[in-house]
């Protein structure tokens, strides 16, 4: 089997998306996780460019990694500058790593454009470049810049590129697709010219996805003889984004049969991706391949009937390989087929029992032309089908709630809720103040609640959305709040539909305590 390198850059190139921004400690929090996971090199930043770069340099020193090699990155020399002079490669020096990327122009419209350099004196720059860096014992991986663009432009000079580096001691050379314009047929005629050229050269992949092809890119790139491939964690990059790693390692491992990581941190893939995405602060891709949440999501009847019999029938591998998981949705697309395993799924038993699944079925077609949807709310179909099932026995009833919001003098606003509820035939009556109006509520819910239900203390609210259904409508329109709550064990979805935005909150709150006490 053999063995493909992996390259993270989302630490460098990831952090040039739009909406980016990591501080020193999410960046060494992230290095940590990818070299748990098993990457071979964490391109870590361009000690030279800033300081937030520099400061992650002198930090990272201090760190003991057990798989990975922290990389600085940074670029041939200025022109007017020799080697051991040029304050780009001397901050690679003074970074303190063993391994240094540079990259280096190989297209000779950004040689005479960009650089404004002959390209002779470009061919010099990229060998003086490595010669010094390997004179300094590090280990040198040289970027081939725009290199596709510049074979396809000057084939003859982007190859002297190359043989620039190699004579001058690189390591690996990498190719670029810097512009992220080349098709999968590019790539792999290109590379294959390469490999002719260059037998015996350790060759690398870094693809941009502007042409959405940089996974496809960059596995014909390693079937044509590459064995470092580029990448980040969920794509993250500059434009439409980098080659995404979440997709690159299964495909190449459990697709074609090459070794990138052990078995054991294949399966940790789907949770590094979501870790990244949390730590970068944004929501994650639910339609991401392989480990997005919707990734091996069912929602027609047909595919779930099929799914039930064989998994291969609406699935192209096996979820639980990547830590993913099967999902299936209830919605008003849904058949017996969908209920029946949604219901098991939840402990619910409706097996043989069709006539109650139609019951169900029927129920979430009127409650969806309502505005509602089961799909991402799986402790209020939970509820929905306890009630159709005659199971259901409230937990507490609301007689009255009263919500207030005010302005201080200070300018700081301030929310106030107040309820009244029956809870197993005494009446609470709390009142709890919050960071709004739904967050004193659920404060006043599990005051009025906690010492009935003591188990409502382990759950936490994990995220909470608010989506307009009828814009139309104005400020009078419908809205749909949905509540993501999880436990130590568990975390699950609820729903609530009103033109009353507290009303729709409450009405999720409420799901999702009942839910924890269901569970109970």
């Amino acid at each position: 089997m053999k063995k493909v390198e992996l390259f993270d850059t989302t630490l460098r190139d990831g952090t040039q998306a739009a909406g980016i921004s990591f501080t020193v400690a999410d960046k060494i929090k992230i290095a940590h996780i990818l070299d748990d996971l098993g990457i071979d090199y964490i391109e870590g930043g361009w000690p030279g460019s800033n300081p937030k770069d520099e400061e992650f340099f002198q930090k990272v020193q201090k760190v003991k990694f057990r798989n990975a090699q922290i990389v600085a990155f940074g670029s041939t020399r200025h022109k007017d500058k020799t080697a051991d002079k040029d304050p780009n490669l001397l901050t690679l020096i003074k970074s303190k790593v063993k391994v240094a990327c540079i990259f280096g122009k190989s297209w000779d419209l950004h040689v005479t454009h960009a650089l404004r350099a002959s390209l002779d004196e470009n061919l010099e720059m990229i060998s003086d470049s490595v010669k010094f860096l390997k004179s300094q014992k590090l280990k040198v991986i040289y970027d081939a810049e725009h290199f596709f663009d510049g074979f396809k432009n000057n084939r003859d000079y982007a190859l002297s590129t190359l043989e620039a580096a190699v004579k001058a001691g690189a390591d690996s050379v990498t190719l670029c697709d810097t512009n992220g314009g080349m098709l999968p047929g590019d790539i792999r005629e290109i590379v294959k010219a390469v490999k002719e050229k260059f037998p015996d050269v350790y060759l690398g992949i870094h693809a941009h996805n502007d042409s959405d092809c940089a996974v496809a890119n960059s596995v014909v790139a390693v079937e044509e003889g590459c064995s470092l491939v580029q990448g980040t964690i969920n794509g993250l990059g500059e434009r439409c984004g980098n080659a995404n790693l979440c997709s690159i390692i299964p495909a190449l491992q459990i697709k074609l049969g090459y070794r990138c990581l052990t078995d054991e941190k294949m399966v940790a893939l789907t949770e590094v991706s979501r870790h990244v995405d949390e730590i970068a602060n944004i929501l994650p891709n639910e339609r991401q391949p392989y480990v997005g949440r919707n990734a091996f999501a069912h929602k027609a009847g047909i595919h779930v009937s099929a799914v039930a019999r064989h998994s291969s029938t609406y699935e192209h591998m096996n979820p639980e390989e990547i830590g993913n998981e099967r999902r299936i949705l209830v919605s008003e697309l849904s058949g017996r087929s969908n209920v029946a395993f949604k219901s098991k799924e939840l402990s619910l038993d409706l097996e043989n029992n069709p006539q109650l699944s139609s019951k169900i079925i029927e129920l979430v077609k009127e409650s969806e032309n309502k505005g509602y949807q089961y799909e991402n709310a799986d402790g209020s179909f939970a509820i929905l089908t306890s009630k159709a099932m005659g199971k259901y026995k409230p937990f507490f009833t609301l007689k009255s709630f009263h919500v207030s919001v005010e302005k201080d003098k200070q300018g700081q606003m301030v929310s106030e809720a107040t309820i009244k509820l029956d809870v197993k035939g005494e009446e609470e009556h709390t009142v709890s103040e919050g960071d709004g109006p739904v967050n004193a509520l659920d404060n006043a819910l599990r005051k009025a609640l906690k010492k009935y239900y003591p188990e409502i203390k382990e759950v936490s609210l994990s995220d909470f959305k608010v989506r307009v259904i009828n814009a139309g409508a104005g400020t009078a329109a419908k809205v749909r709040v949905l509540i993501e709550s999880r436990d130590p064990q568990s975390s699950w979805g609820t729903i609530g539909v009103s033109e009353n935005i507290i009303e729709a909150s409450w009405e999720a709150l409420v799901d999702a305590i009942e839910y924890k006490i269901l569970k109970k």
